[in-house]
């Protein structure tokens, strides 16, 4: 499950690593959280999306969630066939 709001403990996420995985017409959603001050302050998750649309969605929610801004961020998206998707 993909943590959906702060630690009861206060801690704090300052960073943000998504992967986004299509396979076999769905989309993994991976991702993992960590505070940049405080290394061992981690967490992860993992959730399946049906469209690409919810799972940037997903992640969206997860960095407003946590107050974790745009440029703390970062996404990777493995696609089966990229070119499917993709306007000439």
């Amino acid at each position: 499950m993909i943590p959906q709001k702060k630690t009861a403990g206060g801690s704090t996420f300052t960073r943000l690593y998504a992967k986004i995985q299509q396979q076999d017409g769905a989309y993994t959603v991976s991702v993992r959280l960590y505070n940049h001050r405080e290394q061992r302050e981690a967490a992860w998750g993992q959730e399946t999306a049906p469209s690409i649309e919810a799972a940037s969605m997903m992640i969206g929610s997860i960095a407003e969630g946590f107050s974790i801004s745009k440029n703390c961020i970062s996404i990777v998206i493995g696609m089966e066939k990229f070119r499917d998707g993709t306007l000439h």
